[in-house]
């Protein structure tokens, strides 16, 4: 042969072999691209990449702070350097896993470091703890990775290297995750969402004998124990637990496909695998490919097999699977039932959309998925356009479409036959005129934040389905930006948002914004929580540069801590002194239903314990604190941390805006009318209140001849509806200025506007004024159905007006309305006493 053939063949060889070897390195700046993707993915630049041909891998580097979000974990020891954060499949960019800590790994490390590059064949990361750092127990791990591995060897060796026996642990922890579950002694787990088609499962390969990981120890002096377990990724659980079958012992093949009747795949199909006989154990999901394809290794013995798909009937089957064969199992499924949507506005055009299937008639309810996601969360579906189909099981339904509290809503009793596909065809009309304000919402959470898993898309279809126009970016301690989200969903003409964060820690939260994220670092480069709120405050104002608009708010306020008695002792001593002049905002409302007009600044309830305890009532606290001077403004927001349930929708703002498009909101304009208190806070009707020199919230007018006429327009969509106004003055509730439907029937309305009407408020001094639209004899129910929204009232209020009554600006009064400030370590018999002497003071 030619030599020089020869040695191009050579080369040749050679780098096929590089290029098939596995590869261990840490990442550098330049390198940050090659870090894997998906819903979990945590990576960044110091941490370490393992991949082969079937998998990457990273690891937590030894880098300050380091953990793979918030959640991961709480406590001065949270740090997690030297464990996995993220494994998906090569190239596929679909990490579902959040974290996995060997023997419970958790604080700081020694080193993280490679061991082997994998030029030899092999790679391998090590993360070690010496016994000098740790009080005399060494840890030393390992993961390994060779070609063909579709997951990591993973060894924990921990030495007593003190004097005294040790108590170890060696269970192995992994976040997070729904649907879970063992079999054979092989942890599995599903993604969150199961439409993502990715598992995961791990078991042990070596052990000693006797060792039950979940079960504590002692580890004698000089002693030594040793673990390796394999963890493994795939399409499924099931896939990933043939996995790690494969490195225990011999498997057998089962493959297949899911069809329906007619010959078309069904892609969304679960497969749901048990073994019978002695022993029944549930081995996981499969999940059948786009053209219906699955196959996965299984140990020897029989199973049973069951297809399932929402909308048609379960094909259950069994299967005998021996080592070395390939077990055969196809399924034909029914066509499945379904309602296809067609949903637009006036003008034809498509828009966002909730759809809720409320079952009837004996029906049993419906379940589309897991409640953290907007394509089938429970009984709702979720949609950022309005052409959408979803399965749902044959039956009757109550089916309700909405956007939000501006549009009208659409309700038909569906009759679904086995099979069928049911048309729903109709249009929203935007009946509630809000031109000039915009609705807004500035606290809310996706899987970035670490203490939920909910879909970052998920989140941003929940918001623009209920019509959210305006929503910063605020996941808990991590700089992040939800725009290029809204670009690739289409959704940049329905939302608008600016990258922010929510700074959190054990006491006060704080939501922030404009910031610029990091990528690729620690928290996107967020700043680090402090106890002391204002310490907080100032950190966000200056963070990467002062910025004259950029918004700081106090989340869920303890108001008695943060502006009353701030060591807790139970006397008061104005709280955290300054805090009212750091910040812009507090959340009066956040979720749940309004206490504006309690009369109270507190409430006796029960606690986790069903002990009777003292509640606080921050809207109560907000107007004595008014009349203290204080002027942050009042928000209301959600804090969304799934989608149905705990979703969006039950609170928004309006501010004012130039412009009634999402696309072309500025952030800078909506927040200083935040800042200004030109803001409503509403679950439904749309309240719009004015003095006779055009005077709004937020701002300052005179008094003329000792009162005020206020302009009261309320509006409602077709299933919400109002039947009290009451007026509130220096947070007051005077019998004079309340005005129900049953009383003054004639100034309340049937349609769209529900109350139009001039009221005259007189006042004897600078006066404070608000005005709450509610409905105390309805809910939200048709807007949100079996969700927790749907037991809420209707109700607005707004930021206060301020009076100047004899011409020399305006001076809070320092009324605390009928009970003194409320302090910490509140007796519910003192709470008692102050009720029942409020009863009896004159009025």
């Amino acid at each position: 042969m030619n030599p020089r053939i020869l040695s191009l063949l050579m080369l040749l060889a050679s780098l096929a072999l590089a290029q098939a070897a596995p590869e261990a390195f840490e990442v550098a700046p330049d390198q940050k691209d090659q870090l894997p993707q998906g819903k979990e993915a945590d990576g960044i630049i110091g941490d370490f990449l393992l991949r082969n041909d079937k998998i990457e891998a990273v690891i937590s580097g030894n880098l300050t702070l380091r953990r793979a979000n918030m959640s991961t974990f709480y406590g001065a020891d949270g740090i997690t350097p030297g464990c996995l954060y993220d494994l998906t499949l090569r190239g596929e960019n679909n990490d579902q896993i959040t974290i996995f800590a060997p023997a419970q790994q958790q604080g700081a490390v020694s080193w993280v470091r490679v061991a082997r590059d994998g030029h030899d064949g092999e790679a391998v990361v090590e993360c070690v703890v010496t016994g000098a750092s740790h009080g005399g127990l060494a840890r030393y791990q390992q993961y390994q990775l060779r070609d063909g591995w579709q997951g990591l060897r993973i060894t924990t060796t921990l030495v007593n290297e003190s004097a005294e026996p040790k108590k170890v642990f060696m269970m192995d922890k992994w976040t997070n995750f729904l649907r879970v579950g063992s079999a054979l002694g092989i942890a599995w787990a599903d993604a969150v969402d199961p439409s993502d088609k990715a598992g995961y499962a791990f078991g042990l390969l070596e052990a000693p004998p006797g060792l039950i990981p979940t079960k504590p120890f002692e580890l004698a002096s000089g002693a030594s124990v040793t673990v390796t377990r394999f963890l493994a990724v795939g399409h499924s659980p099931v896939e990933a637990f043939g996995v790690v079958a494969a490195q225990r012992g011999p498997v057998g093949q089962l493959t297949g496909t899911v069809r329906d009747v007619n010959g078309a795949p069904v892609a969304s199909a679960e497969i749901l695998v048990r073994t019978t006989g002695d022993f029944d154990a549930n081995v996981g999901v499969a999940h059948p490919d786009a053209e219906g394809h699955f196959s996965v290794a299984l140990p020897e013995g029989k199973y049973s097999v069951t297809f399932t798909d929402s909308g048609r009937a379960d094909v259950p089957q069994t299967v005998e699977v021996k080592a070395g064969t390939t077990a055969k199992l196809d399924a034909a499924m029914a066509v499945a039932s379904a309602i296809h949507f067609h949903i637009t506005d006036d003008a034809g055009r498509t828009l966002p959309c909730k759809a809720q299937f409320l079952a009837s008639d004996g029906t049993e309810p419906v379940n589309l998925g897991p409640q953290n996601r907007a394509h089938g969360c429970v009984d709702q579906y979720h949609s950022e356009k309005g052409d959408f189909r979803v399965q749902i099981p044959p039956g009757k339904y109550r089916v309700v479409v909405t956007r939000g509290i501006e549009y009208s809503h659409l309700e038909e009793q569906v009759t679904l036959a086995p099979g069928a596909t049911h048309e729903f065809a109709g249009k929203l009309q935007r009946l509630v005129n809000t031109h000039g304000w915009v609705s807004a919402d500035y606290h809310n959470h996706s899987t970035q934040s670490g203490d939920n898993t909910c879909g970052t898309p998920d989140r941003i279809i929940n918001l623009a389905a209920e019509h959210i126009q305006f929503a910063p970016t605020t996941e808990h301690n991590r700089l992040y930006d939800w725009r290029p989200i809204i670009e690739r969903l289409g959704l940049s003409g329905e939302i608008q948002t600016v990258p922010g964060m929510e700074l959190t820690g054990a006491a006060a939260h704080l939501n922030s914004f404009p910031f610029k994220p990091e990528p690729f670092t620690q928290d996107n480069g967020a700043p680090v929580w402090h106890p002391d709120p204002r310490i907080a405050a100032i950190t966000l104002r200056d963070w990467q540069g002062a910025e004259p608009d950029r918004w700081v708010q106090i989340n869920h306020p303890d108001m008695v801590k943060d502006f009353i008695d701030a060591d807790g002792d139970g006397y008061a001593d104005g709280g955290f002194h300054g805090l009212a002049q750091l910040i812009d905002g507090i959340e009066t409302q956040n979720g749940d239903g309004s206490e504006i007009l309690a009369g109270r600044p507190f409430v006796i309830g029960k606690n986790a314990e069903g002990k009777e305890s003292v509640h606080m009532l921050r809207e109560f606290i907000w107007l004595q604190m008014l009349n203290r001077g204080h002027r942050y403004a009042a928000m209301a927001v959600n804090d969304a941390h799934s989608v149905y349930g705990n979703g969006v929708g039950g609170w928004r703002m309006y501010m004012p805006s130039k412009s009634d498009n999402p696309a072309e909101i500025d952030w800078h304009e909506n927040c200083r009318h935040a800042k200004a208190g030109h803001s409503y806070l509403t679950t439904g009707p749309f309240l719009q209140v004015r003095t006779e020199d055009g005077t709004g919230p937020g701002d300052t007018t005179r008094a003329v001849g000792g009162s005020v006429k206020l302009s009261v327009r309320v509006q409602c969509t077709d299933w919400i509806d109002i039947d009290r106004v009451q007026v509130l003055v220096n947070g007051r509730a005077s019998s004079a200025l309340n005005f129900t439907r049953a009383s003054n029937p004639k100034m309340f309305k049937d349609g769209v506007v529900k109350f139009d009407e001039t009221i005259e408020v007189p006042l004897r001094e600078d006066s404070h004024l608000i005005v709450v639209a509610c409905g105390e004899h309805s809910d939200l129910s048709v807007g949100y159905g079996t969700s927790a929204q749907a037991k809420m009232h209707p109700c607005a209020y707004h930021n206060p007006i301020f009076v100047d009554f004899d011409g020399h600006g305006f001076t809070p009064n320092g009324d605390t309305l009928g009970f003194p400030l409320p302090v910490a370590k509140m007796t519910v018999e003192e709470a008692r006493r102050q009720i029942e002497a409020n009863a009896s003071a004159p009025k």
